[in-house]
């Protein structure tokens, strides 16, 4: 069943999708941990990657950045291609310097002032929230590997670049108590919620506000085996 956006088969698209942000990122992760890889789709270059991991058959496949292009890839997803759950594994921003440099946390809120649920179905609220039981299968497989896990207030925001006019990271964590920072999860865990589907978003921390560091895009790309370790293990 073939969308503007993706030209799989149905069958070609596994029940559980990781889905990161970079579509170098997605194929790194096929590349590494997945076997008998077949690509499904290649449309604007999002490639889908199907394969098995510990005999379990799971797709990896990229969202792009932002709100409006993971809003198209997920729902088609779900609704078009009857994927069950979808798991972002993404990059975040620090506001708080409790966190550092490739911590990995997990959602458990997301806030956002994001027009993109109230365009897709009239809803007006501000805080989404992933699947529960989801959440908590990733909490007890993180401290079965051993892997630090810290559960945060997400804010997603479709701005990269903010002007000097707007509230900065302080007053947002301030304001709502975000802790940090990514563009994609209120829209997925909308879709997720609006077709009664799973999501839950992984992030690693790539950058710190207050600590003004951050990580290469190579880094980014290659570095975060923590929090893929963590998303394989809980989808097989």
């Amino acid at each position: 069943m073939a969308t503007p956006h993706n030209k799989a088969n149905k069958e070609e698209i596994a029940k559980t999708v990781l889905m990161p942000g970079d579509p170098l990122r997605a194929k790194r992760i096929a590349d590494t941990f997945l076997k008998d890889v077949k690509v499904s789709n290649g449309v604007r270059g999002i490639y889908a990657y199907t394969g098995s991991y510990q005999g379990k058959r799971l797709t990896v496949m990229a969202s792009g950045m932002g709100m409006p292009s993971i809003g198209i890839y997920s729902y088609e997803l779900y609704k078009m291609y009857d994927v069950d759950t979808i798991i972002r594994i993404g990059s975040a921003g620090a506001y708080v310097p409790d966190l550092k440099l490739y911590d990995v946390v997990l959602a458990e809120s997301v806030w956002s002032n994001s027009s993109f649920a109230r365009e897709q179905n009239g809803e007006e609220g501000q805080v989404v929230y992933p699947d529960s039981e989801l959440n908590l299968k990733i909490r007890r497989k993180a401290q079965q590997l051993g892997i630090p896990l810290t559960l945060v207030k997400v804010h997603s925001s479709d701005v990269f670049y903010s002007e000097a006019n707007v509230d900065n990271y302080q007053k947002i964590y301030e304001k709502t108590g975000c802790q940090c920072v990514e563009m994609e999860s209120f829209a997925l865990f909308h879709n997720a919620r609006v077709l009664g589907k799973k999501a839950a978003c992984l992030l690693t921390i790539s950058d710190s506000f207050p600590l003004k560091v951050e990580t290469t895009p190579e880094e980014r790309q290659n570095a975060f085996i923590n929090m893929m370790k963590i998303a394989l293990e809980v989808a097989r």
